[in-house]
């Protein structure tokens, strides 16, 4: 099992981490599931911190998208500035 002992009751330290690392436990704990040996109470506990996990690689991937912007060009193709690469 990859989730450690450190976190056996909490899911504080997910909001720490960086959108790489969420990602890595979150395929951790994919893989703990998928291997089907895990018991059940463990398995519910592992299934609830790949929630969190995935909620805050939403929030990561939703604030990066809102930095990123497309650059507008002139008729010529020279850039003329930035513009939201989605606007809302």
């Amino acid at each position: 099992m990859n989730t450690g002992p450190e976190n056996a009751g909490t899911n504080d330290d997910v909001k720490t981490m960086s959108f790489e690392q969420a990602l890595q436990a979150l395929e951790n704990i994919v893989n703990d599931l998928e291997r089907g040996d895990v018991p059940l109470e463990e398995s519910i506990r592992i299934y609830e911190r790949g929630e969190a996990l995935k909620a805050h690689c939403d929030r990561l991937l939703r604030a990066a998208e809102d930095k990123v912007e497309k650059i507008r060009l002139s008729r010529e193709g020279v850039p003329v500035g930035t513009e939201p690469l989605d606007p809302k």
